[in-house]
């Protein structure tokens, strides 16, 4: 690999409703997602620029995903500060399971959350 591209391109997190969880991140992260039926699958997208090689993804409800805090970790952009998303999760209803914490100063700082399907997710921002 030429360091070019991003070593993951695609991501996807397993709701049993998907409306639920649709309105669980955009609210936490003040987006808007497009939602359309493909390969049997209702899937609700992440907004990204197609193409860009830039990092995206969907919720996806279908058969073969199921919700779990045991899956893949992913990391949610919570930056500048993820303090501001992470004040809209319970609300939004969802648990944070991690606080705002340090990694380091110049990585910035983490946290974990449960969405409103019951999966565990990161999110990280440099201040």
């Amino acid at each position: 690999m030429d360091g070019k591209v991003n070593i993951i391109n695609w991501f996807e997190i397993s709701v049993s409703d998907m409306a639920r969880a649709k309105k669980f991140y955009e609210t936490v992260f003040d987006i808007q997602m497009q939602e359309m039926e493909m390969m049997g699958m209702q899937m609700g997208f992440f907004p990204g620029e197609e193409m860009s090689g830039k990092v995206s993804g969907a919720l996806v409800q279908g058969p073969m995903h199921k919700p779990s805090t045991d899956g893949a970790k992913i990391y949610f952009n919570g930056n500048p500060d993820l303090a501001a998303a992470l004040g809209r999760v319970e609300a939004a209803g969802g648990k944070i399971t991690m606080p705002k914490t340090l990694i380091n100063e110049s990585t910035g700082y983490m946290a974990f959350i449960i969405d409103t399907e019951g999966n565990s997710v990161g999110m990280h921002s440099s201040h």
